[in-house]
């Protein structure tokens, strides 16, 4: 059975709230061993160098596990600030949730 976990994440993704971010997605791939994470990422308004780096050790600990952790809907802002820090390609992106479901 192929287990997947969405996450809504919204707001800010910056100093004060990666760690949350980074603890959620550490405790679905290391704890409940999900076989896939989406994060979707649509209403995310500001994301900075430490919510980048906690999603790029999210998607360390997927690897570690042998798992998938999917980024969907990306808002402009945190596309920009992927795109910029030459991230977009090592993430699994999708538009939308049912895209990355069918995937």
């Amino acid at each position: 059975m192929d287990m997947t976990t969405i996450l809504d994440i919204s707001g800010d993704i910056d100093l004060a709230h990666s760690s949350e971010v980074r603890r959620v997605v550490l405790l679905e791939f290391r704890e409940n061993r999900t076989a896939r994470v989406l994060l979707n990422l649509q209403a995310v308004n500001y994301i900075d160098s430490s919510g980048v780096a906690s999603l790029v050790e999210g998607l360390k600990a997927s690897r570690d596990v042998g798992a998938r952790m999917i980024l969907v809907g990306l808002s402009p802002i945190v596309h920009e600030v992927l795109e910029l820090s030459k991230l977009l390609k090592i993430f699994e992106i999708y538009d939308t949730e049912a895209l990355a479901l069918d995937a």
